[in-house]
Protein backbone atom coordinates (compact mmCIF):
# COMPACT_ATOMS: atom_id res chain seq x y z
CA UNK A 1 0.00 0.00 0.00
CA UNK A 2 1.33 3.30 -1.05
CA UNK A 3 1.73 5.46 2.10
CA UNK A 4 0.69 9.18 2.25
CA UNK A 5 3.68 10.56 1.07
CA UNK A 6 3.64 8.53 -2.02
CA UNK A 7 0.29 9.28 -2.89
CA UNK A 8 0.83 13.29 -2.12
CA UNK A 9 4.15 12.23 -4.54
CA UNK A 10 1.97 10.54 -7.78
CA UNK A 11 -1.36 12.19 -7.56
CA UNK A 12 -2.88 15.06 -9.10
CA UNK A 13 -4.84 15.97 -6.83
CA UNK A 14 -4.08 18.41 -3.72
CA UNK A 15 -2.89 16.31 -0.69
CA UNK A 16 -0.78 18.90 0.43
CA UNK A 17 -1.00 19.83 4.26
CA UNK A 18 2.11 22.31 4.08
CA UNK A 19 1.73 25.05 6.49
CA UNK A 20 -1.12 23.30 8.11
CA UNK A 21 -0.92 22.54 11.92
CA UNK A 22 -3.11 20.08 13.52
CA UNK A 23 -4.39 18.83 16.72
CA UNK A 24 -4.72 15.15 17.10
CA UNK A 25 -6.47 13.87 20.26
CA UNK A 26 -5.65 10.55 21.92
CA UNK A 27 -2.34 10.37 19.85
CA UNK A 28 -0.02 8.13 21.67
CA UNK A 29 -1.20 4.61 20.05
CA UNK A 30 -3.48 3.26 17.97
CA UNK A 31 -5.64 5.18 15.43
CA UNK A 32 -4.61 8.61 16.85
CA UNK A 33 -1.02 7.85 16.11
CA UNK A 34 -1.49 6.76 13.20
CA UNK A 35 -3.80 9.51 12.12
CA UNK A 36 -0.77 11.69 13.20
CA UNK A 37 1.77 10.45 11.33
CA UNK A 38 -0.23 10.57 7.91
CA UNK A 39 -1.17 14.17 8.80
CA UNK A 40 2.44 14.87 9.17
CA UNK A 41 3.46 12.90 5.65
CA UNK A 42 1.56 15.26 3.92
CA UNK A 43 3.17 18.18 5.47
CA UNK A 44 1.24 19.08 8.65
CA UNK A 45 2.47 20.32 12.05
CA UNK A 46 1.24 18.26 14.44
CA UNK A 47 0.65 18.52 17.95
CA UNK A 48 -0.29 15.56 20.00
CA UNK A 49 -2.69 15.04 23.27
CA UNK A 50 -3.25 11.93 25.49
CA UNK A 51 -3.04 11.52 29.48
CA UNK A 52 0.44 9.53 29.06
CA UNK A 53 3.43 11.95 28.52
CA UNK A 54 6.24 9.53 28.53
CA UNK A 55 4.35 7.46 25.33
CA UNK A 56 3.28 10.70 23.91
CA UNK A 57 7.04 11.78 24.18
CA UNK A 58 8.41 8.52 22.07
CA UNK A 59 5.25 8.96 19.62
CA UNK A 60 6.15 13.00 18.49
CA UNK A 61 9.92 11.86 17.84
CA UNK A 62 9.34 8.96 15.49
CA UNK A 63 6.58 12.00 13.31
CA UNK A 64 7.54 12.40 9.45
CA UNK A 65 9.48 15.69 10.11
CA UNK A 66 7.54 19.01 8.21
CA UNK A 67 9.48 22.31 6.74
CA UNK A 68 6.96 24.37 8.58
CA UNK A 69 7.99 23.85 12.31
CA UNK A 70 8.46 21.06 14.83
CA UNK A 71 5.80 18.74 16.40
CA UNK A 72 4.84 19.11 19.60
CA UNK A 73 2.22 17.23 22.33
CA UNK A 74 0.11 18.38 25.11
CA UNK A 75 -1.10 15.88 28.09
CA UNK A 76 -4.70 16.45 29.32
CA UNK A 77 -6.85 13.78 30.82
CA UNK A 78 -10.10 12.64 28.89
CA UNK A 79 -11.86 11.50 31.92
CA UNK A 80 -12.27 15.48 33.20
CA UNK A 81 -13.78 17.81 30.12
CA UNK A 82 -12.53 21.11 32.48
CA UNK A 83 -8.44 20.12 32.00
CA UNK A 84 -8.96 18.90 28.76
CA UNK A 85 -10.65 22.55 28.19
CA UNK A 86 -8.26 24.20 30.02
CA UNK A 87 -5.13 22.65 28.07
CA UNK A 88 -7.15 23.25 24.90
CA UNK A 89 -7.80 26.80 25.64
CA UNK A 90 -3.83 27.79 26.15
CA UNK A 91 -3.28 25.75 23.19
CA UNK A 92 -4.99 27.38 20.82
CA UNK A 93 -4.33 30.67 22.58
CA UNK A 94 -0.29 30.68 20.92
CA UNK A 95 -0.99 28.26 18.47
CA UNK A 96 -3.49 28.20 15.24
CA UNK A 97 -5.19 24.91 15.16
CA UNK A 98 -6.11 24.41 11.59
CA UNK A 99 -7.18 20.49 12.13
CA UNK A 100 -8.63 19.25 15.01
CA UNK A 101 -9.02 14.93 15.13
CA UNK A 102 -11.21 14.48 18.13
CA UNK A 103 -10.02 10.62 18.94
CA UNK A 104 -10.46 8.83 22.06
CA UNK A 105 -10.63 4.96 23.42
CA UNK A 106 -13.90 3.45 23.71
CA UNK A 107 -15.77 2.25 26.99
CA UNK A 108 -15.66 -1.00 28.14
CA UNK A 109 -18.48 -3.60 26.18
CA UNK A 110 -21.53 -5.34 27.67
CA UNK A 111 -25.13 -5.47 27.38
CA UNK A 112 -26.93 -1.97 27.72
CA UNK A 113 -29.69 -3.34 30.17
CA UNK A 114 -26.87 -4.36 32.66
CA UNK A 115 -25.03 -1.04 32.31
CA UNK A 116 -24.69 1.32 35.49
CA UNK A 117 -25.26 5.41 34.96
CA UNK A 118 -22.40 5.70 36.22
CA UNK A 119 -20.71 3.88 32.86
CA UNK A 120 -22.89 6.29 30.32
CA UNK A 121 -21.25 9.85 32.64
CA UNK A 122 -18.43 8.81 32.26
CA UNK A 123 -18.44 7.91 28.55
CA UNK A 124 -20.21 11.27 27.66
CA UNK A 125 -17.90 13.31 29.56
CA UNK A 126 -14.76 11.21 27.47
CA UNK A 127 -16.88 11.43 23.76
CA UNK A 128 -19.15 14.15 23.62
CA UNK A 129 -18.39 16.80 26.40
CA UNK A 130 -14.15 16.69 25.58
CA UNK A 131 -15.14 17.52 21.91
CA UNK A 132 -17.36 19.76 22.57
CA UNK A 133 -14.80 21.84 24.74
CA UNK A 134 -11.74 21.08 22.21
CA UNK A 135 -13.84 22.76 19.75
CA UNK A 136 -14.99 25.21 21.19
CA UNK A 137 -11.01 25.78 21.84
CA UNK A 138 -10.27 26.38 18.12
CA UNK A 139 -13.51 27.55 16.09
CA UNK A 140 -12.44 31.30 16.84
CA UNK A 141 -9.70 30.39 15.10
CA UNK A 142 -11.22 28.59 12.61
CA UNK A 143 -13.68 31.39 11.72
CA UNK A 144 -11.39 34.16 11.37
CA UNK A 145 -8.86 32.72 9.13
CA UNK A 146 -11.80 30.98 7.02
CA UNK A 147 -10.82 27.42 7.58
CA UNK A 148 -11.04 24.50 9.55
CA UNK A 149 -11.09 21.00 9.51
CA UNK A 150 -12.35 18.97 12.32
CA UNK A 151 -13.11 15.08 12.23
CA UNK A 152 -14.27 13.16 14.61
CA UNK A 153 -13.10 8.99 14.87
CA UNK A 154 -16.42 7.38 16.02
CA UNK A 155 -17.53 3.79 15.17
CA UNK A 156 -19.29 2.27 12.51
CA UNK A 157 -22.34 1.22 15.45
CA UNK A 158 -23.62 4.80 14.33
CA UNK A 159 -24.82 3.33 11.24
CA UNK A 160 -25.98 0.02 12.60
CA UNK A 161 -25.84 -0.58 17.00
CA UNK A 162 -22.87 -3.63 17.63
CA UNK A 163 -23.90 -6.08 19.77
CA UNK A 164 -22.11 -6.03 23.19
CA UNK A 165 -21.44 -2.08 23.11
CA UNK A 166 -24.53 -0.54 24.91
CA UNK A 167 -22.70 2.16 26.00
CA UNK A 168 -20.69 2.56 23.04
CA UNK A 169 -23.47 2.94 20.54
CA UNK A 170 -25.52 4.99 22.57
CA UNK A 171 -23.05 7.51 22.95
CA UNK A 172 -21.77 7.31 19.39
CA UNK A 173 -24.98 8.02 18.14
CA UNK A 174 -24.94 11.33 20.41
CA UNK A 175 -21.84 12.31 18.91
CA UNK A 176 -22.46 11.86 15.49
CA UNK A 177 -25.62 13.93 16.25
CA UNK A 178 -23.31 16.96 17.44
CA UNK A 179 -21.08 16.44 14.66
CA UNK A 180 -23.16 16.71 11.96
CA UNK A 181 -25.11 19.66 13.29
CA UNK A 182 -21.80 21.44 13.86
CA UNK A 183 -20.99 20.90 10.10
CA UNK A 184 -24.33 22.43 9.56
CA UNK A 185 -23.61 25.69 11.47
CA UNK A 186 -19.87 25.87 10.63
CA UNK A 187 -20.34 25.70 6.95
CA UNK A 188 -20.57 29.21 6.28
CA UNK A 189 -16.89 29.65 7.59
CA UNK A 190 -14.95 27.72 5.27
CA UNK A 191 -15.29 24.69 8.53
CA UNK A 192 -15.64 21.24 7.10
CA UNK A 193 -17.01 18.81 10.04
CA UNK A 194 -16.88 14.94 9.38
CA UNK A 195 -16.87 11.84 11.02
CA UNK A 196 -14.37 8.73 10.41
CA UNK A 197 -16.22 5.40 11.45
CA UNK A 198 -13.45 2.47 11.53
CA UNK A 199 -14.64 -0.72 12.06
CA UNK A 200 -12.45 -3.83 13.41
CA UNK A 201 -9.10 -2.79 13.55
CA UNK A 202 -6.21 -3.99 15.42
CA UNK A 203 -5.41 -2.01 18.10
CA UNK A 204 -5.45 -2.66 22.36
CA UNK A 205 -9.00 -2.20 22.28
CA UNK A 206 -9.85 -4.75 19.48
CA UNK A 207 -7.69 -7.37 21.69
CA UNK A 208 -10.01 -6.66 24.51
CA UNK A 209 -13.31 -6.70 22.62
CA UNK A 210 -12.43 -10.20 21.98
CA UNK A 211 -11.17 -11.76 25.32
CA UNK A 212 -14.44 -10.01 26.68
CA UNK A 213 -16.30 -11.82 23.79
CA UNK A 214 -14.24 -15.61 24.18
CA UNK A 215 -14.89 -15.27 28.58
CA UNK A 216 -18.83 -14.20 27.80
CA UNK A 217 -18.79 -17.24 25.35
CA UNK A 218 -17.01 -19.23 27.03
CA UNK A 219 -15.03 -20.20 23.68
CA UNK A 220 -11.25 -19.71 22.78
CA UNK A 221 -10.26 -15.76 21.47
CA UNK A 222 -8.49 -17.66 18.29
CA UNK A 223 -12.62 -18.72 17.52
CA UNK A 224 -13.80 -14.93 18.19
CA UNK A 225 -10.97 -13.71 16.22
CA UNK A 226 -12.49 -16.11 12.97
CA UNK A 227 -15.83 -14.94 13.54
CA UNK A 228 -15.40 -11.16 13.40
CA UNK A 229 -12.97 -11.77 10.38
CA UNK A 230 -15.37 -13.81 8.75
CA UNK A 231 -18.34 -11.01 8.80
CA UNK A 232 -15.66 -8.61 6.89
CA UNK A 233 -16.12 -8.78 3.12
CA UNK A 234 -12.30 -7.88 2.96
CA UNK A 235 -11.17 -10.78 5.01
CA UNK A 236 -9.60 -9.12 7.41
CA UNK A 237 -9.01 -6.61 9.90
CA UNK A 238 -8.08 -3.09 9.41
CA UNK A 239 -4.46 -1.52 10.08
CA UNK A 240 -4.72 1.59 12.22
CA UNK A 241 -2.77 3.18 8.88
CA UNK A 242 -5.85 2.77 7.15
CA UNK A 243 -8.06 4.75 9.47
CA UNK A 244 -5.49 7.34 9.19
CA UNK A 245 -5.49 7.78 5.94
CA UNK A 246 -8.85 8.52 5.64
CA UNK A 247 -8.62 11.25 8.09
CA UNK A 248 -5.58 12.65 6.61
CA UNK A 249 -7.57 12.84 3.13
CA UNK A 250 -10.56 14.15 4.86
CA UNK A 251 -8.35 17.41 6.10
CA UNK A 252 -6.80 17.60 2.58
CA UNK A 253 -7.87 20.44 0.02
CA UNK A 254 -9.20 17.63 -1.93
CA UNK A 255 -11.83 17.43 -0.02
CA UNK A 256 -12.83 20.89 0.43
CA UNK A 257 -16.07 19.97 -0.24
CA UNK A 258 -17.12 17.22 1.61
CA UNK A 259 -18.59 17.48 4.61
CA UNK A 260 -20.93 16.43 7.15
CA UNK A 261 -20.71 12.75 6.45
CA UNK A 262 -20.05 9.29 8.29
CA UNK A 263 -17.43 7.68 6.34
CA UNK A 264 -17.11 3.80 7.45
CA UNK A 265 -13.49 2.39 6.75
CA UNK A 266 -14.64 -1.41 7.72
CA UNK A 267 -13.19 -3.60 5.06
CA UNK A 268 -17.36 -3.52 3.91
CA UNK A 269 -18.55 -4.77 7.07
CA UNK A 270 -21.57 -2.34 7.76
CA UNK A 271 -24.40 -3.93 5.98
CA UNK A 272 -26.28 -0.27 5.33
CA UNK A 273 -25.59 2.58 2.66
Amino acid sequence: MLSAKAILTFACMNLSLEGRHALVCGASQGIGLAAARELAALGARVTLMSRNADKLKIAVSDLPKVNSGSHGFVVANFSNHNEVKEVAVQLASSEKIDILINNTGGPKGGAIADAGIEEFTKTFEQHLLCNHVLTQAVLPGMRERGHGRIVNVISTSVKAPLNGLGVSNTIRGAVANWSKTLANEEGKYGIRVNNVLPGATNTGRLQNIIEAKAQKANTTEESITKSMVGAVPAGRFGEPEEIGGAIAFLCTPAADYISGINLPVDGGRTASL
